[in-house]
């Protein structure tokens, strides 16, 4: 732990650095006039001035310059402004000036400058602290605002403890901290973006300053929060809601959407600090088809590298890597290869050359390079701030790409280094914006943003129909449009999977959906028991990997005995199962920015209760899912929100709002079903791609009224953008006959092989008297009732047609 109480150390100094020699905090003052320009105003409050922008009715920029001088208006996180001509009125009286959307008002106080959200309707939504407001001191530059006692925080990205953050304080500078705590921060990313929300209703504040910045939610002041940065400006978007999904949508709109994974990439993966030799990757592979347990990836971390030069190959541990990769993809794997941004500092390493010759690593202000030490030894790092170093990068995946590794994992890209005061580069070394130097300290939070922006795009130029997947541990808001994230360096720990699930929770809505946990922990080695609660858990998260550091105990599905394994086997066979299900929820992130897995408040933002729930999560539109996450326990008490819930286990209904208790033996997860629920589902393959999927089977949980989405397509291309898809509605309305169920007319021009068709209309407490399509009556041979299980199946062929059945009693 030597390594990690160092790293604490280092963040404290860093901390000490940037709050060092900070005078009296200056509040804006009275404003003097403000001009109108397109999309807003410019506020004049000498010496400083503040611009508000109009991004839609419901979403406000606010920008503020403590000299009047505003920094070259570039964004690394904000992918495009929505609407470009927004409708807005400005009035101006002697004690304000106020600007009006069909959606907002600004109100903004002139003696002195203080900022005010209300709705339409007059409602107070946000207000700036009266005393405070805006200020500066120094660089640095914040804002304080009026904390309502009844107001709730969420988001912040990554950060870990509980799911609601007031009352806690937060910094942001991307580390690497090995074996982190509950109270570890700052973590790997920086995502300063976070919802109030007071009695159901929700806004979003989007803090968009790459320099070292703090949130104090309440620790400071129990009346009033506040946030800034230790230079740049203070650069904010106000997104109102109402709802906590309007704001996350509309500020995926802002950022940028994840885009559509490759289909195997929500399959189960396996990894470890490190497989190797090549035998021991094969061992691998062949005992996951020998158990037949599903597997669609094998990682290869560090040591597959040439003395841990990047885009090399270990030829003695690896002597024929094509073939190799090869015999995999013949066996159903893909593998990921990690590749970090040290390189090795070497005048025989082609990948060292090429990067002298294209000037693209960074350096120092007396033009020396900064060197520092890391895997390989003495490295030097590009330059991913500037294009041209981005674009070689990229290229530098030609060989891999090649011969056919489908992943990469970026990895140490916080910047992470071994040696130096801060165990990151020196805050003066120089980075190239498009000929603009600037330092690290305005670039080191999107460092490893734009290192995974050079490999996406990079694997995408390389080739063109086939979607990149790329998993990073460092990102910067925004940095959902190129990579898949993971928390980090976990420990093997109960107290570790109790704090995966508001750790992901957070970072998912916060705009990254594509989140996961190391399964079973990196640091340190799991009981066969905490590994079967963490892959239960895994199962319903939208990044499935386990992850072992180096000398670790082995952390493969079969490593703890008979028992674990059987029960490991089937909850990754019900990953597979679920495909269809999971995919679609992918795809609706990649759309409206919906993220796969949310917390329940989410959902339910009147429901106060729910803003404390962080042990249980929502799993797509259907599931609820409440892990178990304490050493030896059988039981687990759930609260379930308002409505009707199933127990998937045993299809007892519950109406909620009511706590319950489930039994959970070491084979079960407390799992429930929304009604109205419409979850289709596959037969079990050992790989996402084995084989089409038949039957496709529809699982429906009745509600009075209810609908839902299949999406299917090629699962790797990008034809899905020309038409390549197919997209199906499904309809359930209750009748006093009984149902009708609707399966509509699939949309787009991509077809799946012919397939068989199960449809399964759970709780249903008598067989029907009739079931008929159209008007044509279906005999017993087409449906069937499980009496034991009150389940109602139909068995048919699949048209992709319109086809409604009519189920009577």
């Amino acid at each position: 732990m030597k390594a990690y109480r160092l790293v604490i150390l280092t963040v404290l100094s860093l901390i000490l650095i940037f709050h060092c020699g900070i005078s009296q905090w200056i509040s804006a003052g009275n404003i003097s006039g403000y001009n109108k320009i397109e999309n807003g105003i410019v506020v004049s409050i000498p010496p400083s001035k503040m611009i508000i922008s109009v991004i839609a009715p419901d979403i406000i920029r606010v920008r503020f310059s403590k000299d009047g001088i505003f920094d070259n208006d570039k964004s690394w996180a904000v992918n495009q402004t929505a609407n470009t001509n927004p409708e807005y009125t400005i009035s101006d009286s002697a004690e304000s000036i106020q600007i009006s959307t069909k959606q907002l008002v600004l109100k903004i106080d002139k003696t002195p400058c203080r900022i005010s959200f209300y709705d339409t309707h007059g409602n107070l939504i946000n207000r700036d602290d009266p005393v405070k407001g805006i200020a500066y001191a120094g660089e640095q530059i914040s804002v304080w605002k009026e904390m309502p006692e009844d107001e709730h925080y969420f988001g912040f990205g990554e950060k870990a403890g509980s799911l609601e953050k007031k009352g806690k304080s937060y910094s942001n500078w991307n580390t690497d901290i090995p074996a982190y705590k509950a109270d570890t921060d700052p973590l790997y990313q920086t995502i300063p973006f976070f919802y109030g929300i007071k009695k159901g209703i929700t806004y979003g504040i989007f803090f968009d300053n790459t320099y070292y910045s703090f949130f104090n939610m309440g620790k400071e002041s129990p009346n009033q929060y506040s946030f800034g940065a230790t230079d740049g400006e203070l650069n904010y978007y106000f997104i109102y809601g109402p709802k906590p999904n309007d704001v996350l949508q509309k500020y995926s709109s802002l950022t940028g959407h994840m885009p559509l994974p490759p289909r195997w990439s929500i399959g189960y993966q396996q990894c470890r600090w490190s497989y190797y030799p090549e035998s021991k990757v094969r061992e691998i592979a062949s005992t996951f088809r020998k158990k037949q347990i599903p597997c669609d990836a094998i990682y290869l971390d560090i040591h597959y590298m040439d003395g841990y030069r990047c885009f090399t190959w270990d030829k003695e541990r690896f002597p024929d890597p094509k073939q190799l990769v090869s015999d995999l993809a013949k066996d159903g794997f893909k593998m990921v290869v990690i590749i970090d941004p040290g390189i090795k500092k070497d005048s025989l390493y082609w990948v060292y050359n090429q990067g002298v010759q294209g000037d693209h690593f960074v350096k120092y202000p007396d033009g020396n390079y900064f060197t520092g030490t890391v895997w390989p030894g003495d490295c030097v790092f590009p330059d991913f701030i500037k294009n041209e170093s981005r674009d070689w990068w990229g290229s530098l995946y030609k060989d891999l790409v090649g011969i056919g590794v489908k992943g990469f994992w970026n990895d140490m890209n916080e910047p992470s280094v071994f040696n130096g005061p801060n165990k990151t580069f020196p805050l003066d070394v120089i980075h190239d914006e498009n000929g603009v130097k600037t330092d690290h300290r305005k670039n080191h939070n999107i460092y490893g943003m734009q290192m995974v922006r050079g490999s996406y795009e990079g694997l995408l130029k390389l080739n063109r129909n086939e979607r990149p997947f790329v998993l990073t541990r460092a990102n910067y808001a925004g940095g959902q449009r190129y990579a898949a994230a993971w928390t980090g360096d976990n420990i093997s720990s109960w107290e570790h999977l109790e704090m995966a699930i508001p750790m992901c929770l957070n970072l998912s809505i916060s705009g990254q959906p594509f989140v996961g946990t190391d399964i079973g922990g990196f640091v340190g080695s799991p009981s066969g028991e905490l590994y079967t609660r963490w892959l239960q858990l895994g199962t319903f998260t939208p990044l499935m990997r386990t992850h072992t550091e180096i000398n670790s105990k082995d952390q493969e599905p079969w490593s703890y005995g008979t028992e674990y394994e059987a029960i490991n086997k089937y909850y990754i066979e019900l990953r597979y199962k679920l495909l269809p299900y999971i995919y679609t929820q992918f795809y609706k992130a990649s759309t409206d920015g919906i993220p796969i897995i949310r917390p329940l408040f989410f959902d339910y933002p009147e429901d106060q209760d729910t803003y404390w729930r962080d042990k249980e999560f929502l799993f797509g539109d259907a599931f609820l899912v409440a892990p178990v996450l304490w050493e030896g326990a059988i039981k687990r008490e759930v609260r379930l929100p308002e409505g009707e819930w199933y127990n998937y286990w045993t299809d007892e209904k519950i109406v909620g709002p009511k706590y319950v208790t489930i039994e959970a033996p070491i084979s079960k997860i407390p799992l429930f079903v929304k009604a109205g629920s419409i979850i289709p589902t596959q037969q079990v393959v050992q790989f996402s791609d084995q084989e089409p999927i038949n039957p496709l089977t529809i699982d429906i949980y009745p509600a009075i009224q209810s609908a839902s989405i299949l999406y299917e397509d090629d699962g790797k291309s990008f034809n899905f953008r020309n038409g390549g898809y197919c997209l199906r509605t499904f309809d359930l309305k209750q009748n006093k006959k009984g149902y009708n169920i609707t399966l509509h007319q699939s949309e787009g021009n991509y077809k799946p092989a012919s397939r068989n068709l199960v449809i399964r209309l759970h709780d249903q407490k008598e067989k029907p008297t009739k079931v008929s399509f159209g008007k044509v009556l279906l005999t017993q041979f087409d449906w069937k009732y499980i009496k034991s299980d009150s389940i109602l199946e139909l068995h048919l062929k699949d048209s992709f047609a319109e086809e409604t059945f009519q189920i009577e009693y």
